[in-house]
């Protein structure tokens, strides 16, 4: 009997040992998953202000221009003219550096495309573009498709990105920032995106453009005028011209 029991005691104690041990694990676990918002690799440590998150950055990008040139045509219709017109035009204004002409190589439309620069050559100079500054180039394209006839020059240019990284869960979670509110990585990546994209000079997220003479004739008109007393604004002689009714005159 007295053994009996000696052995129930053991088995108490060694399931109760066993129970704590449990409960132990269970806590270690718990704990270990709360502790979700580590920094996760390959992101780097960054503000929840989006601005800073992502930031525009200025760099130098290529201003390409494609041409289709057919293997039985060496000429240019008119509406490429007018985008080998418009390209050297932007290119007085925007361009860090001269022009690069590729021809393509080994293609059915090779000698077509080569006659066409006498007539992309002929655009350019007269737009502007200095002829020691259009440099020309033969590169040989992948497969079997149409090569086209590339133009491009460098251009400072305003970038953000990569977007669409979801590091972390933004749903329901243990994470610190869902408890506190924060803002998801990617929010605000597409807004900087279309901001730089649609930006005409990206020196001015830099710095302002300095201001120019003021128009001496008009401001010396505004300025008497009001000296006089009388309306400065410009007369509009088609004002009433929109107007719908004379009700209430």
């Amino acid at each position: 009997m007295q053994i009996l029991r000696t052995l129930i005691a053991d088995s108490r104690g060694v399931a109760g040992l066993a129970a704590r041990a449990a409960i132990v694990g269970a806590c270690a676990i718990f704990v270990c998953g709360c502790n979700t918002d580590q920094q996760v690799a390959g992101v780097p440590e960054a503000p929840y202000d989006y601005r800073q998150r992502h930031p525009i950055t200025i760099t130098e990008a290529n201003h390409l221009l494609e041409i289709f040139v057919g293997s039985s045509r060496g000429e240019l219709n008119a509406t490429q003219r007018a985008e080998v017109l418009a390209f050297a035009q932007t290119w007085k204004r925007e361009a860090t550096g001269g022009v690069i002409v590729d021809l393509p190589v080994g293609t059915s439309n090779e000698r077509a495309a080569a006659e066409s620069m006498h007539a992309i050559h002929s655009i350019l100079t007269a737009a502007g573009v200095p002829p020691q500054g259009i440099h020309v180039r033969g590169y040989h394209p992948p497969g079997i498709n149409l090569a086209t006839v590339r133009l491009a020059y460098p251009k400072i240019s305003a970038q953000v990105g990569p977007c669409g990284l979801w590091p972390q869960d933004i749903g329901p979670s243990f994470n610190r920032d869902y408890f506190e509110n924060q803002p998801p990585w990617n929010t605000g990546c597409a807004t900087q995106r279309n901001l730089a994209a649609m930006v005409d000079n990206p020196a001015d997220l830099v710095q302002p453009r300095a201001e120019t003479s003021a128009y001496t004739m008009r401001r010396t008109t505004v300025v008497e005028k009001y000296r006089a007393g009388t309306p400065t604004a410009a007369p509009n002689p088609s004002a009433d011209s929109a107007k719908i009714s004379d009700l209430g005159k």
